[in-house]
């Protein structure tokens, strides 16, 4: 079984490890990452293009007014969106087009009922005393910011439904075990069948 070109949608709430997941999935050259573009300020060690496409207001704006985002956001003040060209390219040369998005932009790109081939998998942590110890471990976070990542947490988790399928993180290993094969990726497959 080859693999056919995909939309491969990933969400989950902050520290149920979709991030990691997602690194190890783009290990396979058959799987491209998805760039966002954005309006918010490049951080220090990001880079335009690689970490996003970073754009100011008014161009974000003509992206929005040319229809070249699958779908878009403003969170916290600065706006997000999915840009339709890569998704457009990956899909005609056969990729899993990779997509990770918080819960919100997950939500709403399963509305839109893509006319493309695709898969949307929410990663859940085991339980939430798992996944607050693994917000509180990570020491990155003030006490507070935890707190309302934990908040948004309970909220995101009752988005789960309304995704195709739901990959509990409790082993890494096998949470990407089974990403992969929902994606159709565990198939054994040469990475250069398919490159005529």
């Amino acid at each position: 079984m080859s693999v056919a070109g995909q939309l491969l949608v990933i969400s989950g709430p902050s520290g149920c490890g979709k991030s990691t997941i997602c690194q190890r999935l783009l290990e396979d050259e058959r799987v491209e990452f998805s760039i966002s573009a954005t309006t918010r300020p490049m951080r220090p060690g990001e880079s335009n293009g690689t970490d996003y496409v970073f754009v100011d207001k008014p161009t974000f704006q003509q992206h929005i007014a040319n229809g070249d985002f699958v779908e878009w956001a403003e969170v916290h003040g600065n706006l997000y969106g999915t840009l339709r060209a890569p998704l457009d390219d990956a899909l005609a040369r056969g990729r899993v087009y990779l997509v990770e998005i918080d819960v919100q932009g997950g939500s709403t790109l399963k509305t839109l009922e893509l006319d493309v081939p695709n898969v949307f998998v929410f990663i859940a942590p085991p339980s939430m005393e798992e996944l607050e110890a693994r917000l509180r471990g990570r020491g990155t976070d003030a006490p507070e910011v935890v707190e309302r990542r934990l908040q948004k947490a309970h909220e995101e988790l009752l988005a789960k439904d309304k995704y195709d399928h739901v990959v509990v993180n409790a082993d890494l290993e096998a949470a990407v075990a089974e990403v992969r094969r929902l994606a159709g990726l565990d198939a054994g497959v040469s990475v250069d069948e398919g490159k005529a």
